[in-house]
């Protein structure tokens, strides 16, 4: 039983250095999550609903999923072809597209939450 849950620890622990790793290496992430951290933000002071929440949450999480994706497949593109080849190039644009797909998405999820609290803001004004 122990080495279940070491096991599931370690598997944990590999997850989180991944993480570590792609936010070290990779400025788009650090972009991502810095646009999280502002619409986090600008969720609390607008006072989002729980419903809202929920899709800000899954779009962030969309975002930060696709980068790291696309970080894995660019770099193992890299380690199985290191010379030009025409095929590595289009498994990284398509993975490059694939975050920026979730990107759109997730600023129109933001735009269409936040937008209205942002003009009832500037009618008070």
């Amino acid at each position: 039983m122990d080495s279940y849950f070491k096991k599931r620890y370690n598997s944990f622990k590999f997850a989180l250095q991944g993480l570590n790793s792609a936010v070290r290496s990779e400025p788009h992430m650090r972009l991502h999550i810095l646009s999280a951290i502002g619409v986090i933000v600008a969720g609390f002071l607008l006072d989002v609903t729980k419903t809202e929440w929920c899709l800000l949450a899954g779009s962030i999480g969309l975002v930060i999923t696709a980068e790291i994706f696309n970080t894995a497949i660019e770099t193992l593109t890299n380690l199985v072809s290191p010379e030009h080849n025409p095929l590595a190039g289009k498994t990284k644009d398509l993975a490059a597209a694939a975050v920026l797909v979730a990107a759109i998405t997730a600023a129109i999820v933001g735009l269409i939450i936040f937008t209205p609290y942002l003009l009832d803001l500037l009618n008070a004004w």
